[in-house]
């Protein structure tokens, strides 16, 4: 019965929400603005690199005063500039429209100001003289090196792979930090979007003074057990819509978007850290979900409620003010603090879990504290609900219900 029961709660629940249409005004909201958003960086990144490819290409009149001596005379002409000895002879030619542009190279470019002079065409097409002046620069100092491989490499544009190892083994690479924090992405998503919908999740019946009718039929651990497992279904949906623009945005507009290539060969998905990652999940989620809902059985009203969701996340983002201590020196105290302290517990452990600092037995020390104090609140919301449910006025206090049991 009670499983049927737990089934009907889930069900009501999420057809519930699913059915409003402010749920989908504000999850639709997001994606339709990720769409646009990537949309105009399409349009917008085609539009650049043309202009950029352009200006390069663009064919107009102009001298140069070359005292490095590093400017290829026949590239030049083929650009259609040629070269001059008197700086204040080329300006003039501009400033009276005989020329188009003077490129002033000086005898070190490299540590001194090239000046490029032009007609003025507009704010936008005035930038095709800097782009030829240094085109004609870097294919000048190209054509001297006669060496492609030499030019790549005097531009920085190489690879270079960084390997650790750790007991003999290789670690410390992104490959490895990567995949268990992937488990804090999704905490943190699911806490800011389900966050304030648990803390009112109780709260709808309770204004609609209809919850002792419910509870006539239905037990209160059932009744919060279903609402805290729709909220997570209703999570899932929304964590889909949202990611649904950016991966159809990365699979099939990456070039267009500039994107960077993704190489998920190089993630290494070891199992110890991220079955802790997963326990750390879990156990968080039972915690914060516990507190949230117990504050909304405290509270008489959702406004009220949710004045108090500030708090909370504020203990949710508070171990990254120890960020750099964290990666940098795991055992100082306050770092000590942060991984035993249950709500900033889940997420310090999550950075040196991915970070590699976590140890065995910290991790089985602080899943277990998740766990077990997640629960005890869970149970005090339980309880709280079931107290506060006829309360429509006023706070319910912790103490009487602490006393009652």
């Amino acid at each position: 019965m009670t499983r049927r029961n737990l089934g009907t709660v889930v069900s009501f629940e999420v057809s519930r929400t699913l059915k409003k249409r402010k749920f989908w005004l504000s999850t639709l909201t997001v994606p339709f603005a990720i769409a646009l958003i990537l949309g105009l960086s399409i349009i917008s990144n085609k539009t650049t690199a043309n202009k950029v490819d352009v200006q390069k290409n663009a064919k107009f009149s102009f001298e140069y005063l070359d005292s490095s001596g590093l400017i290829n005379t026949s590239l030049a002409h083929s650009l259609g500039g040629s070269a001059i000895a008197d700086a204040n002879a080329g300006i003039a030619k501009v400033k009276s429209g005989k020329i188009a542009a003077f490129f002033n190279y000086p005898a070190k470019p490299a540590t001194q100001t090239i000046f490029v002079y032009g007609v003025d065409k507009g704010i936008f097409d005035n930038g095709k003289y800097s782009a030829v002046a240094t085109q004609l620069l870097e294919l000048s100092v190209q054509s001297k090196v006669g060496d492609k491989t030499l030019t790549t490499l005097m531009s920085g544009k190489v690879t270079v792979k960084s390997v650790a190892y750790l007991n003999g083994n290789k670690s410390g690479s992104f490959g490895d930090v990567i995949p268990p924090l992937l488990f804090l992405v999704i905490f943190y998503l699911v806490l800011l979007l389900l966050g304030n919908q648990m803390l009112t999740s109780t709260q709808e019946e309770k204004e609609n003074r209809v919850t002792e009718i419910i509870l006539t039929t239905l037990n209160p651990t059932t009744l919060i057990l279903g609402k805290i497992v729709s909220l997570f279904i209703i999570g899932i949906v929304q964590i889909v819509v949202f990611a649904s623009p950016v991966l159809i945005g990365y699979t099939f507009f990456r070039k267009d978007l500039k994107l960077p290539n993704l190489d998920l060969s190089a993630l290494n998905f070891h199992l110890a850290p991220m079955l802790t990652g997963l326990l750390l999940l879990i156990g968080g989620f039972i915690l914060f979900t516990g507190t949230l809902v117990a504050i909304g059985a405290i509270m008489p009203t959702a406004k009220e409620a949710s004045n108090v969701f500030g708090v909370v996340m504020a203990l949710l983002f508070a171990p990254f003010w120890v960020i750099s201590l964290v990666a940098s020196d795991p055992s100082s105290l306050i770092v000590q603090v942060f991984t035993y302290f249950p709500y900033s517990a889940t997420v310090t452990a999550m950075l040196r879990n991915g970070l590699g600092s976590l140890s065995r037995t910290t991790s089985i020390i602080v899943v277990s504290e998740l766990f077990l104090v997640g629960f005890i609140v869970l149970k005090l919301a339980i309880n709280l609900f079931r107290f506060g449910s006829i309360e429509y006025s006023k706070r319910i206090s912790l103490f009487k219900v602490l006393k009652k049991n």
